[in-house]
């Protein structure tokens, strides 16, 4: 059991990669707090957590808040006192072509997964800085990487976390925290079963492996970060894409 007693924070793991994280960890021993916009399916996933025999909590947190944030790592603390792993999952798309993009669509992305990352990883360092341990996983995607027409928004989100990893990975070393970034390709997910099929098959021909990846080929790279084999690795970022950007 890679991760025996440790605490893990997943955020948006009400369903998707970060549900498939949760349940991988919880099966490698971890105690996981679920947290979601979504109670209702945060307490589902929670429960198959404890189904399996490992503590958790479920909590309806807004990431984009940082007294919301703050309120969330208050209530882990009293319940674990500690938190040893965070995962930062929680993110959204509002697809657009840049020219006719809606403001708002731009700021809802923007803020969600960068700011959202930004505001859990600075509530959640201060702990792990006082414990001088900790581990970091932040979920970026290829589109930070190569860019996608119709997703300028969520481009520059993801661009912006891989970012954030590298300076947070710099700043935090001295306290023993690794800070790192996983980049999925094409993850089976219900965000992209909504993708008309003639999209879907170009993606797939771009795709090495000839293709899509699963949540759990995810979760597996995440295990490997948040546990002690990944002990001298931090600042990086680790594509997981069928060698779709290769």
């Amino acid at each position: 059991m890679f991760l025996k007693d440790k605490v893990a924070l997943i955020t948006g793991s009400g369903r998707g990669i970060g549900r498939d994280i949760a349940l991988l960890f919880a099966k490698e021993g971890a105690n996981v707090v679920i947290c979601d916009v979504n109670l209702e399916a945060a307490e589902s996933v929670a429960g198959e957590v404890k189904a399996l025999g490992r503590e958790s909590l479920s909590l309806k947190t807004d990431v984009t808040s940082s007294a919301s944030v703050g309120e969330m790592v208050n209530k882990i603390l009293d319940k674990f006192g500690k938190i040893d792993i965070l995962v930062n999952n929680a993110g959204i798309t509002r697809d657009g072509l840049l020219l006719r993009m809606a403001e708002a669509d731009w700021d809802a992305v923007i803020n969600v997964n960068l700011k959202g990352t930004f505001n859990v990883s600075k509530a959640v360092s201060k702990i792990m800085v006082k414990q001088r341990r900790g581990k970091i996983v932040n979920i970026a995607s290829i589109i930070g990487i190569i860019g996608n027409a119709g997703q300028a928004n969520y481009a520059a989100s993801k661009a912006g976390i891989i970012g954030l990893t590298k300076s947070s990975a710099k700043e935090l070393a001295l306290r023993n925290i690794c800070v790192n970034a996983i980049a999925p390709g094409f993850i089976q997910t219900d965000m992209t079963a909504k993708l008309p099929e003639d999209v879907k098959q170009k993606m797939l021909a771009n795709i090495p492996l000839g293709k899509f990846g699963t949540a759990v080929d995810v979760a597996k790279t995440c295990l490997f970060l948040a546990g002690g084999d990944s002990d001298y690795i931090t600042g990086q970022v680790i594509v997981v894409d069928g060698g779709m950007v290769m």
